[in-house]
């Protein structure tokens, strides 16, 4: 602990505060008609608890829940934080800007909006090449009041005719790249406001606005989606001191990708950009300075680490196979923990008196020997919880709390065990010193045998436990190793020696090892006088 400079263990959700969020799926499975097909709800858990992991964060759980639910509880992290990282679950996909225009920046909800990641912001650039300039944030880019080939735009319509992706014909994939918008749906984008809930279909055109609000923008059919994506992640490059986004794409999107970029870097705003659109929204929008061969790019813009990491995970995790509604958000306060842990504390606390009560009522003298291996046992435990913690993210919570507090009464159990064996001993006949080693033998078996079912108990616990139940189940078991190492290292030692002092090996009264508590009228071996004066 002093190496790594640790001494205080991780706690969990239940003890330090968090987030619980419960997703449910509202896909239906066109086979059954009625059921969210398990695999793909198995699949977006998995996306899920990458995203999670990503952040770093210890103990955190993302489970399937009946068969439409994915249940994501993560400690020391806000709900809305949480929800803005899970909440993401729509296709993402690559689109090419038409049009864009800057709008006024809507009012945020009281539960706040997400953000993290810039908009209309930023240049994409072959991976390791210099960059280009930024645009600034919500500066116009592109014409308002042109529709791009330089006539007027049509008076607004008196009703917003429905926006695309709402009716219409898919448009081939191979058509994406050359899409020009019609009449209408420049009248659908100009009368666009970014309070209307966007259509995402990626086999049509698109019109949203930026993640921020600041900005709309048309867009054209999906050129490249998100499983076409290997690879993203946030750095910072070498000689630079900018956050940056790296994209690595697959075979066949990396030569779609380097034909669009050579026909961007060719345009002129907004047109030398494209738009990389989760759940209908344009999480980021970079212009294109030259061609990006290989598949290989890198997102620039006024990112600090935390807005490129988490751009970084949504487009290396944003692609979700099901579509999901937030049931519900239940937060623990660092506050409700604190008082979890104080009852914890104070129920160990109970449990531990009542066990040192017992064995100085029962065994008097020797109960030395039990608080001193208890104490060695609850070390060993605090400094593999605060290593474990430090070196593989373990979590103690409030089930293995309960965990710790019934190892107590384990490891109780071993010292009971040897006691009685010396007992039987030495009614047997044997002298004191004798009893404590072959007591020890025949005891030693029962106690190994003992802590191998509480181990086993834990093991089978553990794999099929979800949840904070595997915390119970770890604690166990980590504890009940560490009771057969106390038992067999120190505590049968600490007996050896005690036995050849004259208080415990004479037979004091108080040692708990005389005759009258051994149950014996003599201890077999010593020397008593008789009548007459003769021994």
């Amino acid at each position: 602990m002093a190496g790594t400079q640790s001494w205080l263990p991780k706690l969990g959700l239940d003890l330090r505060g968090g987030t619980t969020i419960t997703l449910t799926a509202k896909n239906v499975d066109p086979a059954t008609g009625n059921a969210v097909d398990q695999n793909s709800l198995e699949q977006a858990r998995l996306v899920i608890q990458n995203r999670v992991d990503s952040l770093g964060v210890g103990e955190s759980e993302v489970t399937v829940s009946g068969d439409n639910q994915i249940v994501v509880s993560v400690p020391n992290m806000q709900e809305q934080e949480l929800i803005d990282l899970v909440g993401q679950t729509a296709i993402l996909n690559f689109r090419l800007v038409y049009l864009a225009q800057p709008v006024a920046p809507m009012i945020p909800s009281p539960s706040g909006s997400p953000s993290g990641t810039p908009s209309g912001e930023g240049s994409a650039q072959p991976s390791g090449e210099p960059t280009g300039s930024a645009a600034p944030s919500g500066e116009p880019s592109g014409s308002a009041t042109t529709e791009g080939n330089g006539r007027p735009a049509p008076n607004l319509p008196t009703v917003p005719p429905p926006s695309p992706g709402s009716e219409g014909a898919d448009i081939p994939e191979a058509e994406s790249m050359g899409w020009q918008p019609t009449e209408a749906e420049y009248q659908q984008f100009m009368a666009y406001t970014c309070d209307q809930p966007p259509v995402d279909n990626p086999r049509q055109p698109l019109i949203t606005c930026s993640e921020d609000g600041t900005e709309k923008l048309l867009l054209g059919p999906s050129i490249i989606e998100g499983q076409d994506l290997t690879d993203a992640n946030a750095g910072i490059p070498q000689g630079e001191l900018q956050w940056v986004v790296n994209l690595s794409f697959n075979n066949e999107a990396a030569q779609t990708f380097a034909e669009a970029t050579t026909m961007l870097s060719q345009k002129q705003e907004p047109q030398n950009r494209f738009a990389i659109v989760l759940d209908g929204t344009s999480i980021s929008a970079p212009t294109v300075d030259e061609p990006i061969p290989g598949g290989q790019a890198m997102i620039q813009g006024n990112f600090n680490q935390q807005s490129a990491q988490q751009l970084a995970n949504v487009l290396k995790y944003g692609a979700l196979p099901l579509a999901f509604d937030i049931s519900s958000v239940d937060t623990v306060s660092a506050t409700l923990g604190g008082e979890q842990l104080e009852a914890g504390m104070i129920a160990g606390a109970i449990g531990l008196a009542l066990v040192l009560l017992y064995a100085i009522a029962y065994y008097r003298g020797l109960f030395v020997v039990i608080i001193s291996s208890l104490a060695i046992a609850a070390a060993m435990t605090y400094a593999c919880m605060v290593l474990l913690g430090e070196s593989m993210g373990f979590a103690l919570n409030l089930p293995g709390i309960a965990g710790a507090i019934v190892a107590i009464g384990v490891t109780a159990d071993s010292f009971i065990i040897y006691f009685e064996r010396i007992r039987d001993e030495v009614r047997e006949g044997r002298t004191l010193r004798t009893a404590v080693e072959t007591g020890w033998q025949r005891a030693r078996s029962t106690i190994i045998i003992s802590d191998a079912v509480s181990m086993l108990s834990a093991i089978i616990l553990f794999i099929l436990a979800i949840g904070s139940v595997k915390g119970f189940a770890f604690t166990l078991g980590l504890t009940t190793i560490i009771d057969l190492a106390v038992v067999l290292f120190f505590t049968k030692p600490l007996v050896v020696l005690l036995a050849r002092t004259k208080f415990f090996g004479g037979g004091h009264k108080l040692s708990g090892l005389d005759a009258r508590h051994l149950g014996v009228k003599s201890l077999p071996g010593r020397r008593r006088a008789v009548a007459g004066g003769r021994a």
